[in-house]
């Protein structure tokens, strides 16, 4: 089965003024389209058809369509679904309780992720992981993700942010730091959470 390109929760212009529609709609459906169906493309009439798309990134990432392509379709899913436009505040229960014990409280987890969006050198994504349990931030170049073996800190991403210029530069041009900012006041914390939930049960 083909790999389709997922339907955004919100609309285009629903997490302005912190993602301006623009920049949300060709992100959406130009760069997260060409990424589906270029790994579509990749994948057709070959032993990896069929198989799911951490099964692909896992196991084949030695390939570059996939690698490439893979990690973008992967890594724009997970992104879409992390933001809301009624995201921001505070988590809670268990993702809480992690984010204290792995960083001290939740300013500790934001101030050690914008150090990791914002050093990462041109293209790339800064990952909130659960690795063997605990969660770690780290970084990654271009789409490569940390489901691919030796990639930054190895663990399951369960927040992700896209410090592509694309992603940013028509509202925010070179103040990455800004549009760091402007994610995190948008971040579905019961999304992420649900993300540590699914993490934690494939160790258990």
């Amino acid at each position: 089965m083909a790999f389709e390109l997922p339907e955004l929760g919100y609309a285009y212009d629903a997490l302005e003024p912190h993602m301006d529609a623009r920049t949300m709609e060709i992100h959406h459906s130009k760069h997260h389209a060409g990424y589906t169906a270029k790994l579509n493309d990749a994948i057709a009439g070959t032993e990896m058809e069929g198989k799911s798309i951490e099964e692909l990134l896992a196991n084949h990432s030695d390939h570059a369509a996939i690698r490439n392509n893979g990690g973008g379709y992967y890594n724009h899913c997970l992104f879409w679904e992390v933001m809301s436009p009624t995201g921001g505040g505070a988590p809670t229960g268990d993702l809480a309780a992690a984010i204290d014990a792995a960083f001290g409280s939740l300013d500790g987890l934001k101030e050690k992720f914008n150090a990791a969006a914002a050093t990462r050198f041109g293209s790339g994504w800064a990952w909130l992981c659960v690795n063997n349990g605990v969660l770690e931030v780290c970084s990654s170049a271009n789409q490569d993700n940390t489901l691919m073996p030796g990639v930054g800190c190895g663990g399951h991403p369960i927040m992700g942010l896209d410090v592509w210029e694309h992603a940013y530069y028509l509202n925010y041009q070179n103040r990455r730091k800004d549009y760091i900012q402007a994610f995190l006041s948008l971040v579905n914390w019961e999304a992420v959470s649900a993300r540590l939930e699914g993490a934690l049960g494939q160790v258990r």
